[in-house]
């Protein structure tokens, strides 16, 4: 992905692949468009693998250095 302020473009390869994910990327334009393509996905992973979700999470947080809050009853 090249990203310029906010415009963001992806490469014919990683719109392929994140295609086989599910994810369609191809008119992703902005970070907020990007974000829209993977809001469906990211719902129907939080409903079918949580903890593959949270394991996702806590590696995000954990690259840019964001300390995670535990999830709170």
């Amino acid at each position: 992905m090249l990203k310029h302020g906010s415009s963001i473009r992806f490469t014919a390869t990683e719109i392929d692949e994140l295609a086989e994910l599910g994810i369609d990327v191809a008119g992703a334009k902005s970070v907020k468009d990007f974000a829209a393509a993977l809001e469906p996905w990211l719902h129907a992973l939080a409903e079918t693998r949580p903890d593959l979700l949270d394991k996702i999470a806590t590696e995000c947080a954990a690259r840019k250095g964001i300390r995670q809050f535990p999830e709170q009853s």
